[in-house]
């Protein structure tokens, strides 16, 4: 039976040939191992292969888990990839290095509140709905370049990079090609896009972190 490193390892590999394959400097894509609803003994044995970057959706769930863990194994940076409400702000810019899911000026407000009171500065992306999808959290594409100007002027967020999610039934090539070219036009250098079944089309289109979880965990 593949286990969790033996899976890491191979994802690890898959990187790897992406990035010669499309020109892309080697280690220039983070692997963000996405670890929501695995509990710590399941995430162990992928910390013990040497990951060291980790994604989780929720802001309670990570408490729960993560504080222990950063106590058995220093160097543990640790994404958030969910979506945050406002009233968890504060949580958030204790726990997390990376949050990945800015989308309203109420969460740009709140961050920018705690990051001052805090004297912390987790690094920031929004998150753009690529395909306008109701149910999905995220600013209308058309809006995020504006929105990352507020962010910088109006609260005075340091805004690093662009996230999206591409609607499951479309080919995500589009998707992650309109993420590049509005970073770039917001002046932004990171792009969190591509998952467990896309990561090698992101990594093609200028991926710099890649969330993947059933992949290295198995089925949730």
């Amino acid at each position: 039976m593949v286990d969790a490193a033996e899976r890491l390892a191979e994802i690890r590999n898959r990187i790897a040939r992406a990035e010669r394959t499309h020109a892309r400097a080697p280690g220039s894509v983070t692997l963000v191992a996405v670890s929501k609803t695995f509990d710590a003994d399941a995430i162990r044995p992928v910390i013990a292969a040497g990951q060291r970057v980790f994604g989780e959706n929720r802001v309670q769930e990570a408490k729960a888990k993560w504080p222990a863990l950063r106590e058995e194994t220093p160097g543990i940076e640790l994404h958030l990839i969910g979506p945050l409400q406002s009233n968890k702000a504060r949580e958030a810019v204790e726990l997390f290095d990376v949050i990945h899911t800015v989308d309203r000026e109420k969460i740009a407000a709140a961050l920018a509140e705690e990051m001052r009171r805090l004297g912390r500065s987790p690094r920031l992306l929004v998150q753009v709905n690529t395909g306008l999808e109701p149910q999905k959290a995220g600013i209308d594409p058309r809006e995020a370049v504006a929105f990352v100007e507020r962010c910088r002027t109006a609260h005075g967020l340091a805004i690093a990079g662009l996230m999206c999610i591409p609607p499951v039934e479309d080919q995500p090539g589009p998707h992650f090609a309109l993420l590049e070219k509005l970073a770039r036009e917001a002046g932004v250098g990171l792009l969190s896009m591509g998952m467990s079944s896309d990561f090698e089309t992101a990594i093609q289109f200028g991926a710099t972190h890649v969330r993947v979880g059933s992949a290295i965990f198995g089925a949730r």
